[in-house]
């Protein structure tokens, strides 16, 4: 199971994701309590440079956000709006993680897509019927509302290729709780998780 810890604000919760193995962790330059510069987030990942996925999270930025955070970030991923992508020059050798925010939505220039409610990070669990019809064309990883107590059901119901946490491991909003990023990486990958694949 792909893994996505998003919206780092933290050393811990830098540490606490790369603890638990996980595949990306997010930096959200969009409107949000976990709002981060460029600057702070070049800071913040330096230990997980390498290791594994650096996305910078972004929603209908602007082309001038986008060459800033590329040139101060450098991120491996851009994850953005599907909308937004036909409005931005980007280099031709960054990944894309475009963002569905519903079934009417499933066209995709890249083979894997983040599926996500209408408010990212609000907690909100999103549509995981129009999820699991997505996830059968192409790399779902499925956002909005999980967390440890309902992960390995929405794996089983909506079979995705990963999933992706924000507010649900957070001790109070923008900071998560190291304890909680672990409970959902095992809660992901456990045999629950697993058997219904």
């Amino acid at each position: 199971m792909w893994l996505k810890i998003c919206g780092m604000t933290t050393p811990e919760a830098v540490a606490a994701t790369l603890d638990a193995q996980a595949d990306a962790m997010g930096f959200v330059f969009a409107e949000s309590v976990r709002k981060v510069t460029p600057e702070v987030a070049t800071r913040l990942a330096l230990p997980a440079r390498g290791r594994l996925r650096v996305v910078a999270v972004t929603r209908h930025p602007s082309q001038e956000q986008v060459d800033e955070i590329l040139r101060v970030f450098r991120p491996d991923v851009l994850q953005t709006d599907v909308a937004d992508l036909s409005a931005l020059r980007l280099p031709a050798g960054l990944e894309i993680l475009p963002v569905l925010r519903g079934r009417q939505e499933a066209n995709s220039p890249a083979p894997r897509v983040l599926f996500e409610g209408q408010v990212s990070g609000s907690g909100t669990t999103c549509d995981w019927d129009g999820a699991r019809e997505v996830a059968q064309r192409m790399q779902l990883i499925l956002a909005g509302g999980l967390n440890a107590g309902n992960v390995a059901r929405a794996v089983a119901e909506v079979r995705p290729f990963g999933v992706d946490v924000s507010s649900g491991v957070e001790e109070r909003p923008g900071i998560k709780s190291p304890v909680e990023i672990a409970r959902f990486a095992a809660a992901a990958r456990g045999p629950a998780a697993r058997s219904k694949q």
